[in-house]
């Protein structure tokens, strides 16, 4: 493997083609996401992040662009050493069970991939597959259970362990939370954050969720219609937001203290985010932006440099959205 980030991704496109138009759901997207990164991919429903992550992996066919991953084309790399692709990059799925054998135990699910990579024998898998249990922290006792008698906690850390099966580089995590409880939620995310310490992997997650990312990420991307609003280091933008769509996301995340909370300002988007069969012109956001000006309306904002260190697409990224908050 070659130096460089763990994701580049350039010019990234994903279309679809429906009865009622083209859908673009991913729509000229640059992604860079360093090595040892835990990189957080974050926005509304919608808004293309998911797809996004499905792209970068080869799971979904892009329309334009370039994936290189941990220094290799993308798709040359799948294409010509499937196995060894497989090895370096991983993905968790947000249905735990719908990823899984319903007809598997634990057991038989975390050593699949060692038997279908013939990693060492029976001896060697087993001992693999107990040291999976141990990293996740489930009891030796699950080996012999079905997924349908865990419990969602359960589901997701025999997922996480399937993906840790093969010692991969990257893994890309796609809503990994939404289904838990906030208890539970709590409980993965720590996890987590201490595999990518103890194992220096490099996480992408996707997630709604801000206060989440906020708390375990290195870095993020904020996304809106198909578009990347923001991005940069995860601490000094979301101290400093630079675009009115991460402030306004930042705006509905609870605070813990009562006293901030009952007297936090608040910004509330009026309105649902265009149909992206149908983006408007200029910016993406100017039809729910508080701040909108003429301009806003007629060209569409490049990605510059911010206060923060990061990138903001925005006309007023420099001037007024910083009066909002």
């Amino acid at each position: 493997m070659t130096d460089g980030p763990a994701i580049q991704a350039t010019g990234l496109k994903v279309h679809f083609q429906t009865s009622a138009g083209l859908v673009r759901a991913v729509d000229g997207v640059d992604l860079t996401v360093a090595r040892g990164a835990f990189h957080g991919i974050v926005g509304e429903s919608g808004c293309g992040k998911t797809t996004l992550a499905r792209a970068v992996i080869g799971l979904q066919s892009a329309t334009e662009g370039q994936v290189n991953i941990l220094g290799r084309d993308r798709a040359e790399w799948a294409r010509t050493d499937r196995k060894g692709f497989a090895r370096a990059v991983q993905f968790i799925f947000q249905d735990p069970l719908g990823s899984m054998s319903r007809r598997q135990t634990v057991g038989q699910t975390l050593e699949e991939p060692l038997l279908i990579h013939g990693a060492g024998d029976r001896k060697a898998r087993q001992a693999r597959v107990q040291e999976l249990l141990d990293l996740v922290a489930l009891p030796a006792t699950a080996l012999d259970r079905l997924p349908r008698s865990l419990s969602g906690g359960q589901r997701q850390r025999v997922s996480i362990a399937r993906a840790l099966a093969l010692s991969p580089q990257l893994l890309i995590c796609d809503e990994p939370l939404s289904a838990l409880d906030v208890s539970v939620r709590a409980q993965i995310v720590n996890l987590f954050a201490r595999l990518q310490a103890q194992l220096g992997l490099t996480i992408v997650i996707v997630a709604h969720d801000l206060a989440i990312v906020r708390e375990v990420c290195s870095s993020v991307t904020v996304m809106y219609l198909g578009r990347v609003a923001e991005e940069g280091v995860a601490k000094p933008l979301f101290a400093d937001p630079a675009h009115p769509y991460s402030q306004a996301l930042l705006s509905a995340v609870p605070s813990p203290d009562p006293r901030i909370e009952a007297t936090r300002p608040r910004i509330l988007l009026e309105g649902d985010p265009p149909s992206p069969r149908n983006p408007p012109p200029g910016c993406r956001f100017s039809t729910r932006c508080p701040v909108v000006e003429p301009r806003c309306r007629e060209a569409e904002p490049a990605l510059r440099a911010v206060q923060h260190g990061g990138a903001a697409a925005c006309h007023l990224a420099d001037a007024r959205a910083h009066a909002m908050i």
